[in-house]
């Protein structure tokens, strides 16, 4: 699988002036041969959670076809994140809504090439006390689909940082695992040691998408990255906006599993038994 990062500065508020720039990155990174683009946490409004509890749901079936068509038109997977807005009878909305409320999530949604939804999710650990006034907590474990040749899962930014989401994902069936995230300056330990390491223990390849520049005053570091299933570095972005590309194939994931066989050791009824 020939992964594309986009890393780059959403405009926050502009939804058609983000998704023009998701159209830009999806073209590249196609010529590219690219198979899947994953893009930064909530680029397509920007990441604002402050603004984000007043997004008008009607407004989804517009992003989704947008998405779909940005796929489809240039021949490749494209994985977006934006703000959800699920009520319980919506087909997205299993779970974690009850009958007659609406719920607002920060989502992502996996296109196919021919640009059918294929993998949704919703972020579980919200970061701060801002996502947590603008959001609710999705509730769902990761799951995963094929894409590529290779089975593929999606967690959101945060959900990185705790290790039992990548296990959770792994233990799915996951050989790739995508996260659009939107991490500040000045923490680089978060892709230079978490993400290398989650990718490590499991035995994934992990791609990181990240933000640049200011957004609604919060500065993104970029420092996106592509981490072999060995916990090796593939790509690394610096601070401006680009697009990251490297490949992951079954053999690299299948050398890293052999050569450090943290899976198929795991004790999990003796943890249990911890509890």
């Amino acid at each position: 699988m020939r992964i594309a990062v986009m890393q780059d500065k959403a405009v926050v508020g502009d939804v058609d002036a983000n998704l023009a720039i998701t159209d830009r990155r999806a073209g590249e990174a196609a010529a590219r041969r690219a198979d899947v683009l994953v893009t930064p946490e909530l680029f397509v409004t920007g990441y604002a959670p402050k603004r984000l509890h007043t997004v008008d749901p009607t407004q989804q079936i517009d992003i989704a076809g947008a998405l779909a068509a940005t796929a489809a038109r240039h021949g490749i997977a494209v994985l977006a994140s934006y703000p959800e807005v699920a009520t319980a009878d919506a087909p997205a909305a299993r779970g974690g809504v009850a009958p007659g409320e609406t719920a607002r999530h920060i989502a992502a949604t996996l296109f196919d090439t021919d640009g059918h939804p294929i993998l949704h999710y919703r972020k579980v650990n919200l970061f701060d006390d801002d996502e947590a006034a603008a959001f609710s907590s999705g509730t769902d474990a990761p799951t995963t689909v094929e894409l590529a040749g290779m089975r593929v899962s999606v967690i959101i930014c945060f959900d990185v940082e705790y290790p039992e989401m990548t296990r959770a994902a792994a233990l799915a069936g996951a050989d790739v695992i995508l996260v659009p995230t939107a991490l500040t300056a000045g923490v680089d330990d978060v892709p230079q040691v978490l993400v290398r390491a989650r990718a490590l223990e499991n035995g994934v390849g992990l791609a990181y998408a990240n933000h640049v520049g200011v957004e609604d005053g919060l500065t993104f570091g970029g420092g996106s990255v592509i981490v072999g299933p060995d916990g090796g570095l593939l790509a690394q972005g610096g601070d401006g906006a680009e697009l990251l590309v490297a490949d992951i194939t079954r053999d690299d994931v299948a050398a890293a599993r052999d050569a450090v066989p943290y899976l198929a050791k795991l004790r999990r009824d003796t943890y249990a038994s911890w509890r």
